[in-house]
Formats: structure tokens, C-alpha cells, sequence
């Protein structure tokens, strides 16, 4: 007896609901996000080119339709070079997935996925804050009132800790240990990896003051970080406080905050600010989460105002002390 053909959509269910979670170990948010490249390509396949999803099969997706379906992302949909390759790369680990387990099916698929290049996207400075600028963001958010306090322990907490905006809104009052001079954490990453974090004395203070506030101090299993709406804040809520006082940083200090921001430049600032500091690479990454030490490399390209400050310092050592070898000789 034949073993009966499985559908592409089966394979894809399978991927989802048991490799993913289970064999891989990935987290819900991370499994969300490939979920959403295929449900986006389904949309492109039904809209455009009238395949509904319970027609498509791996001979559906070759190279050309998949180089197609990135080009709609680029102009239909606005997407950035960078989105537009992380969809590549989710239908490239599906296709891995589908030809280990059945391979006289998925092998044309997984070799057409293979054809299809990533897009160089032009390279941008990542944006930080300066020292002043995170001064300045301090002190926007009305700590009188219960949603300033928040907005305000949450950003200072979030430079303090370097963490991701997922990784605060994953952070529960059993994740901390408070000491006199600073407070112990337990950060839970991509991949479901934890790492131990010390943040310093004048942060972990707020953070316990901000916690004993909301009266959740021995309640290990509540969330640090709450919406209005939600006992769990969401991605999408520090996104908006972002956004909210950014926003008004612009229209107070005309002359700061020149740069696009979102959560992830808060993580680029403090991780700037640390190898300015004179940290260890090594100690930075750690610090941060990176799996390669070549992740955190990329934060040792110095800002223009500390490259500004060294140059200055050089200038002022070598040159404005003992000018004389500048002196005009007459040529002589």
C-alpha cells in the first residue's frame, strides 16, 4: 500500500504546531513572525495571482513566484529590504524542514527557494541617543501620575538593562533580586536562553520603588510592566511610548533628537555608551545576549560627537601646545 501524499498545508501545520515549539525551542513571538510570512504569501497567492490556499503546493512556489511575491512585499506593501529578506529566510527554513521529511516533494521547492538571492539593503547608521538626549527623555514623562511613573521607570530601565522591548515585556517581579547596591536579573531572550544581568544602584531603586508602588512586590508570577488594558505589555505599547515622547522631545528640543527612534535604539545607545566607557567587548555581549561576538562588533563604530571629543583631544596634545613646526620658513 502507497504511503498517502501529505499537502503542502499539512507539512506547513506540522511545522508550526510541533517543530517549531517543540524540536526547535523556539518562543510564541518568534513562531508568530513566521507564522505572519506565510500568512502574508497566502495573501499574495489569493490577490494576485488567484491560487487559494488550499490549491497550493510545493510545485506552486518556484523561484520565479517567490522573487515575485518579494518584489509585491518591496512595492505593495512598503516593506524595508531588511523585512523583505527576513521573509526570504522563513520560507528558506520551511523549505529545509519540508525536504528532510519528504523529500520527492519538497526538493524542486527547497532547490527554487535556493536560487533566489538576499537584497543588499543600502547600509544606515544605527540610531542612538546621546548622553544628553536620554537626560532629556528622562525627564519627559510626568512621574506624578501612575502612567508617567511607568513610562518613566520602563525607559530608564530599558538603558539601564539594554534589554529588548520583547524581553521587558516578558520581565515578572520573580525575575528580579534586589541588593543594596543594585539589583540582580534573570532576562529572558531569543530562544528561550536566560541571562544574568546587575543594573546599578539608581536603577534598581526606581524599579523596586516603582514595583512596592504597584503592590505587586511579592507577587513573583505579575509582570514588571503593565498596559492600561493588559496585566502583559505588548511590543506595540513601548513602541507607542516611544513614539509618544520622542514625538515630544522633537517639538521641545528642536535641535535633539534629529533620527528615526524605536525601542531597539535605546539597546544600541547602551550598548554605545558601555564600549565608550571602556567595557570589554566581551562583557558587552554578554551583557546584551548576543550569540556572536560579532553581533556586538558592530556597536564599536564610535558616534561622530565621541570621534568629535578624541580628534579634539589629539588636536589639543599635538598641535595647539608647540606650533612651530607650522611656522612659515620662507622656504628656507
Amino acid at each position: 500500500m502507497k504511503n498517502k501524499k501529505i499537502s503542502f498545508m499539512n507539512h506547513l501545520e506540522c511545522y508550526f504546531n510541533t517543530y517549531l515549539p517543540t524540536v526547535k525551542g523556539l518562543s510564541q513571538s518568534t513562531i508568530v513572525s513566521y507564522k505572519a510570512t506565510f500568512r502574508i504569501l497566502m495573501e499574495f497567492l489569493y490577490t494576485v495571482k488567484g491560487i487559494p490556499s488550499d490549491k497550493v503546493e510545493f510545485s506552486t512556489l518556484d523561484d520565479k513566484l517567490i522573487m515575485e511575491f518579494l518584489s509585491w512585499l518591496e512595492t505593495e506593501r512598503s516593506c524595508s529590504v531588511s523585512t523583505r529578506n527576513q521573509r526570504l529566510s522563513a520560507i528558506a527554513a520551511f523549505s529545509i524542514y519540508a525536504q528532510n521529511r519528504d523529500f520527492g516533494s519538497a526538493v524542486t521547492f527547497r532547490n527554487c527557494v535556493l536560487k533566489v538571492p538576499k537584497k543588499k539593503a543600502p547600509r544606515k547608521g544605527r540610531s542612538s541617543f546621546t548622553r544628553d538626549e536620554v537626560k532629556t527623555l528622562f525627564g519627559l514623562p510626568d512621574s506624578s501620575n501612575e502612567i508617567g511613573l511607568r513610562d518613566k521607570t520602563l525607559l530608564c530601565f530599558m538603558y539601564a538593562s539594554g534589554t529588548r522591548a520583547q524581553e521587558v515585556c516578558d520581565l515578572t517581579v520573580g525575575n528580579i533580586q534586589f541588593y543594596p547596591d543594585r539589583a540582580g536579573i534573570n532576562i529572558h531572550g531569543k530562544g528561550q536562553k536566560v541571562r544574568r544581568i546587575g543594573i546599578p544602584c539608581d536603577a534598581s531603586n526606581m524599579l523596586k520603588k516603582y514595583i512596592e508602588h504597584r503592590r505587586i512586590i511579592n507577587d513573583t508570577e505579575r509582570h514588571v510592566f503593565s498596559s492600561q488594558t493588559h496585566e502583559k505589555m505588548s511590543v506595540s505599547c513601548i513602541e507607542e511610548i516611544y513614539s509618544k515622547y520622542i514625538e515630544k522631545a522633537k517639538q521641545e528640543y528642536p535641535e535633539m533628537f534629529r533620527y528615526h527612534y524605536t525601542p531597539h535604539s535605546m539597546r544600541h545607545t547602551t550598548a554605545t555608551h558601555m564600549i565608550e566607557a571602556g567595557v570589554p567587548l566581551i562583557v558587552v555581549k554578554n551583557f546584551l545576549g548576543h550569540v556572536s561576538l560579532q553581533t556586538t562588533q558592530i556597536y564599536t563604530e564610535i558616534t561622530q560627537d565621541t570621534m568629535n571629543k578624541q580628534l579634539k583631544s589629539w588636536n589639543d596634545k599635538w598641535f595647539l601646545k608647540d606650533n612651530s613646526h607650522f611656522e612659515n620658513t620662507n622656504g628656507k
